[in-house]
């Protein structure tokens, strides 16, 4: 029997933390997809424009370190951030750049293996915490960050 870490909000007693995290998460991806293809972009002409022919490429690595640098200084990228969300390790505690390499690492091979990222997508809709793949291997969850005043 898996021990259960009480340092997360309950779903059952505290919804709230929980609450259209799905639905923000998509939000947040497309909007990380608009912010990773302008950086993207912005690259190109300092390849001398080669970067044209490996476009794909120069995405996947702007992305992973977006991803990395913006989860690490934030616990969110800033697709999170727009739509209130933030990721907590099993502990509870905002990502430090460990979290945020292994969680963005875990990320990329699911998006690279098709089956892998439909389990996750089902995880996140039918799992009591939204939680992912990614999530479930290492305990992490998306929640709706708290208000600040």
């Amino acid at each position: 029997m898996a021990q259960m870490d009480y340092s997360l909000p309950n779903p059952d007693t505290q919804p709230e933390f929980y609450a259209d995290v799905p639905t923000k998460r998509l939000v947040a991806w497309f909007f990380d997809l608009i912010v990773i293809v302008a950086i993207s972009a912005l690259i190109v002409p300092f390849t001398a424009f080669v970067g044209l022919f490996f476009f794909g490429f120069l995405m996947l690595v702007t992305g992973f370190i977006y991803r990395t640098v913006t989860l690490a200084t934030g616990s969110a990228t800033w697709g999170m951030r727009l739509v209130s969300i933030e990721f907590r390790d099993r502990t509870g505690q905002k990502f430090d750049l460990g979290s945020a390499f292994l969680h963005t690492l875990g990320y990329h091979i699911s998006i690279s293996i098709f089956p892998a990222q439909i389990v996750s997508i089902i995880l996140m809709l039918t799992s009591s915490r939204a939680q992912g793949l990614t999530d479930h291997v290492m305990g992490s969850v998306a929640i709706n960050r708290a208000a600040r005043f």
